[in-house]
C-alpha cells in the first residue's frame, strides 16, 4: 500500500515533522564538517548535509547556507576571511560533528565543545578537523541568493586537498571514500556506512 501526500497536505504538517519530511527526499546526502575562524581566531565548526559537487575546471564546490533567521557564524566568518575548510565526517567523530549543529554562542567554538581538534596547515587561514580523512581547503568565489526560501548558495573553489595515499587511485583519479571511513546522512539525525555495488563504465550511446 503506498501513502500520498499532496502538497497542501505537505504544508499542513507540523513544522518538525515536515522539515524532517522534506530533508529525507533528496536520499542519502554527504555529511561535511566546515571549519571558519573570524579576524579574531575565533574558530567555528559546523555539520552540513548540503555540500556539492559545481565543476571540476575550476574545481569547485558548494553548500546551502540557510536564512539569517539567526545568526550563521559559518557564513560570517567566511564573509570575513574569505576561506573555509570542508571536512569529510568519518565513522569515528559522527557523534561529535552531530553535536556541532548545537546552536552555539559566537565566543563557543565547537572544537573545544565537541573535543574535535583545530589542525592548521600550510598556512591556510581556516582550520582543518585534526580527525577528518579526507580534508579540503577552498576560497570563496561567489554567494548566490536563492530568493524562494532565502537561503544562499555559497561557491568555493578548491586551493588544496588532503588525504591518505592509502584511499588515491591515481590510475582512475578516484576516492575509495569506504577506506576513507566517510559516512552518509538521510534526514537531520541518519548517519550510515556505505558499501560499494559496482563501479560501471563510462556510459556511450
Amino acid at each position: 500500500m503506498l501513502t500520498h501526500f499532496t502538497n497542501q497536505q505537505i504544508a499542513n504538517m507540523e513544522k518538525r515533522a515536515r522539515t524532517a519530511l522534506i530533508n529525507s527526499l533528496s536520499g542519502f546526502k554527504s555529511l561535511n564538517l566546515i571549519g571558519t575562524v573570524d579576524k579574531g581566531g575565533q574558530t567555528n565548526l559546523a555539520v552540513f548535509n548540503s555540500v556539492i559537487h559545481l565543476g571540476a575546471d575550476p574545481a569547485l564546490m558548494g553548500f546551502i547556507s540557510r536564512p539569517d533567521s539567526v545568526e550563521r557564524h559559518t557564513l560570517e566568518n567566511i564573509k570575513e576571511t574569505g576561506c573555509y575548510t570542508i571536512n569529510h565526517v568519518n565513522a569515528d567523530i559522527f557523534e561529535k560533528a552531530h553535536q556541532t549543529s548545537a546552536r552555539y554562542k559566537k565566543e563557543q567554538s565547537e572544537f573545544d565543545a565537541t573535543g574535535l581538534n583545530a589542525q592548521y596547515k600550510n598556512e591556510f587561514l581556516a582550520p582543518y578537523v585534526q580527525e577528518s580523512n579526507i580534508k579540503i581547503g577552498l576560497y570563496l568565489k561567489d554567494i548566490i541568493p536563492i530568493e524562494i526560501n532565502n537561503t544562499q548558495l555559497i561557491v568555493g573553489e578548491i586551493v588544496e586537498l588532503y588525504f591518505p595515499n592509502e584511499i588515491w587511485d591515481a590510475d582512475q583519479g578516484i576516492f575509495d571514500i569506504e577506506k576513507a571511513g566517510t559516512v552518509a546522512g538521510s534526514g537531520l539525525d541518519g548517519y550510515h556506512s556505505t558499501q560499494l555495488i559496482k563501479r560501471m563504465k563510462y556510459a556511450k550511446p
